[in-house]
């Protein structure tokens, strides 16, 4: 039988002492007690640099990256654990994939619900020289996969979208897409920084060819971790590497080494964040991502149908949470979202964040840019009285807002 997940215990009142943690879309809070453990033991047992010695010590530490790369593989559903490539974050990942593989004269198909971590990268490329087209979706966030297909050029060498939406979790249609970029021998990028780990994943039948994923969300591991999956269809001689450098291989040689995963991985590794995320990782499989994602679809479920009978408030995206992560935003009539979560954070002991989250281009898609929205999202820690009380403390900032009330 799996514990039951805690929660703290709640006061309705101002100044709360304790916080009600509803910001694990930015990082997942709190990390499973194997976590920390994991990277300490690390630090006082082990504390070598992997693959840059022989001794006792420095073998171990290799042996503690290469069992988180086979505990992401098995996770996600990548065949080679080879290819599971580590860097500091999806970001990274995410800038590795565009950079590496789109050049000058090409062209790439993106949406209107990305984040800046794809965005920026792209308008950079954009800047110098590569063709880009972002599909619109509704305004609730939906993408059509038919407008993705009308986008295509005989230029175009990638799409690139987000699995799920940071800012209203909308699921995105990867598999639809997936098939349009392979009808097309385009390559697939996949976004899945919220998604890896929040859903059951197998990367091998997704249909995706490379895929970001970051270590500190649904993963529950540390920040500073993350990495990019590489599919068999990426041509990695044309794959160029963001950096060069010492990767404990080839050292006779002053040229990268070719293959995976040295080719992508140079400088020393982050081994305690990747002890830390191999715990997580095991934890996560041992409590089981379905289990947690129905307890979230629950939570999800609850938050919006109690946010959506509440007068002046308006929730964003589909509504539905089935259809989504447990990523929910909404915004106050009369209330300055800032305002709204600052009220959360001093009078009800709530954790939120508001504003544009990164991802301007999904607040012009959902009709909240420039203000923003309030951004509540769950975890595995989360329960339902948590989710209560927000809905209280929702209703009296609303309450107010309707009474021209306004306190700070």
């Amino acid at each position: 039988m799996k514990p039951e997940m805690p929660s703290p215990m709640i006061h309705f009142h101002k100044r709360a002492p304790r916080v009600i943690y509803l910001d694990n879309a930015a990082t997942s809070r709190p990390k499973p007690p194997e976590v920390p453990a994991a990277m300490a033991r690390f630090l006082e047992e082990v504390g070598a640099n992997p693959g840059r010695s022989g001794h006792r010590l420095s073998i171990e530490a290799a042996r503690v990256v290469y069992r988180a790369r086979e505990a992401v593989a098995e996770l996600l559903g990548v065949a080679d654990p080879l290819r599971v490539i580590f860097c500091a974050n999806a970001t990274y990942a995410l800038n590795l994939a565009l950079r590496g593989l789109v050049r000058p004269g090409r062209h790439v198909v993106t949406t209107g619900m990305e984040h800046n971590s794809v965005m920026r990268p792209l308008r950079a490329l954009e800047a110098a020289g590569t063709g880009l087209t972002v599909v619109d979706c509704s305004a609730q966030g939906v993408l059509d996969p038919a407008a993705v297909e009308r986008a295509l050029r005989p230029e175009t060498i990638m799409i690139v979208m987000t699995h799920a939406s940071n800012v209203v979790g909308t699921l995105m249609p990867v598999k639809e897409v997936a098939e349009i970029a392979r009808a097309h021998g385009l390559l697939l990028l996949v976004d899945a920084a919220q998604s890896a780990g929040a859903l059951p994943m197998d990367f091998e039948s997704s249909g995706a060819d490379l895929l970001a994923f970051t270590g500190h969300k649904a993963l529950y591991g540390p920040t500073g971790t993350g990495g990019l999956l590489i599919g068999r269809r990426v041509d990695l001689a044309g794959f160029e590497p963001l950096t060069r450098g010492g990767t404990g291989s080839d050292s006779d040689a002053e040229l990268q080494p070719e293959f995976l995963p040295d080719k992508f991985e140079s400088g020393t590794m982050n081994a305690v964040g990747l002890a830390g995320l191999e715990a997580g990782v095991r934890w996560l499989r041992e409590q089981g991502v379905e289990e947690i994602r129905s307890r979230e679809h629950r939570l999800t479920a609850r938050l919006l149908e109690g946010l959506s009978e509440i007068r002046g408030v308006g929730v964003k995206g589909t509504g539905d949470a089935s259809k989504q992560l447990p990523v929910v935003s909404f915004t106050i009539a009369g209330l300055d979202p800032g305002e709204i979560g600052l009220r959360l954070d001093n009078e009800f002991g709530i954790a939120a964040r508001v504003g544009l989250h990164c991802s301007p281009a999904t607040h012009q898609t959902l009709g909240t840019f420039p203000t923003g929205a309030v951004r509540l999202s769950l975890g595995a820690f989360n329960s339902a009285s948590e989710v209560d009380h927000t809905l209280r403390a929702v209703q009296e900032l609303a309450r107010d807002a309707d009474n021209g009330a306004c306190r700070t």
